[in-house]
């Protein structure tokens, strides 16, 4: 499908959110947005895709990524010519892929389940970091793209920086079009997962995904936008009722959360993601528990719960103030 200055085109994933779009603008250069999953069916489709508005892959001349899921960056080294990259710079080392990185990586979660309560056959993070190099390649990262940046090669599309899914997060808004390329901040048919992730520098503060993702989702409402082409799921209108919902959505959630807490007590985050995802933390562990996580962030930071440690774990019950 073509979008004004925009052709979509439609990669298989081996991810449960199904398939993923890649954008080409034709325009002084040849530019790809995202880049598919390292797959040789995604790579195939890649070049049919490209055929059928008379491109090939050796003509793609820059590479332009939303954010650093494997999903988003797969195919960046599968290009022999090695376009020019461009991308937050928290993307530079998932393509990289340093054996520093992956380390630093898995001591960061084994940390933090340990503190967490989490039992150690759900600490399967060297997994996770196998997966992702599956599906990812190595690549270089040529060009950070920073707030308010316009993009080289596409004329008048501006990055905004929307963290919360990942922390590498940013849309592109073509405002002559009214478009908006949104990669997974926001989705029509599904709420993104605003994913936990090491702080850049070893030893900070970890990052609150789910505060940065609702911060940028009100971002979002102050743009008039006549289109969005997200990076799953169909393109869609009316944006500002889709974002209060989801806010509205996951405010409820952390209610629950609270009234939880306020009824059993002081419970640790893992005993929280198996009441709250009972049915999915089995299977999707690590997904659940950034999203419970979220909850407890949001709900400390507006004084509703906070945290004690005894013998090293952490338990999250109502703040004084809240427990009447």
């Amino acid at each position: 499908m073509s979008n004004q200055s925009f052709h979509q085109i439609t990669v298989p994933t081996p991810y449960a959110v199904g398939d993923v779009h890649m954008y080409v603008y034709r325009g002084e250069s040849v530019s790809l947005i995202d880049a598919g999953v390292n797959t040789d069916t995604a790579w195939d489709q890649l070049v049919v895709g490209l055929k059928e508005i008379n491109l090939k892959p050796s003509d793609i001349e820059q590479i332009i990524l939303t954010h650093h899921h494997p999903d988003h960056i797969g195919l960046t080294g599968r290009f022999e010519h090695e376009p020019i990259i461009y991308g937050h710079k928290l993307v530079e080392p998932w393509l990289n892929q340093s054996n520093q990185f992956f380390d630093q990586y898995l001591d960061f979660f084994n940390g933090l389940y340990e503190k967490w309560g989490v039992p150690h056959h759900f600490r399967n993070i060297e997994k996770t970091i196998a997966v992702t190099k599956k599906y990812s390649s190595k690549s270089e990262l040529h060009h950070y793209l920073v707030e308010g940046d316009v993009i080289e090669g596409i004329p008048g599309m501006r990055v905004i920086e929307t963290p919360g899914h990942a922390q590498s997060h940013l849309s592109f808004w073509d405002e002559k079009n009214r478009q908006m390329i949104v990669g997974d901040v926001l989705l029509k048919h599904i709420s993104s997962n605003p994913l936990l992730e090491p702080p850049k520098n070893q030893g900070d503060a970890r990052p609150k995904p789910l505060l940065e993702y609702r911060n940028s989702l009100e971002k979002l409402l102050d743009y008039d936008v006549d289109q969005f082409l997200p990076g799953h799921g169909k393109p869609f209108r009316e944006h500002k009722e889709l974002i209060e919902r989801r806010l509205e959505k996951q405010s409820k959630r952390a209610e629950n959360v609270f009234a939880y807490l306020k009824e059993k007590g002081p419970k640790t985050p893992y005993e929280i993601c198996t009441w709250l995802f009972a049915r999915q933390y089995e299977t999707q562990f690590g997904l659940t528990m950034s999203e419970t996580i979220g909850q407890l962030d949001y709900l400390e930071s507006i004084g509703a719960v906070s945290s004690v440690e005894t013998d090293g774990i952490s338990y999250y019950a109502p703040s004084m103030i809240h427990q009447k």
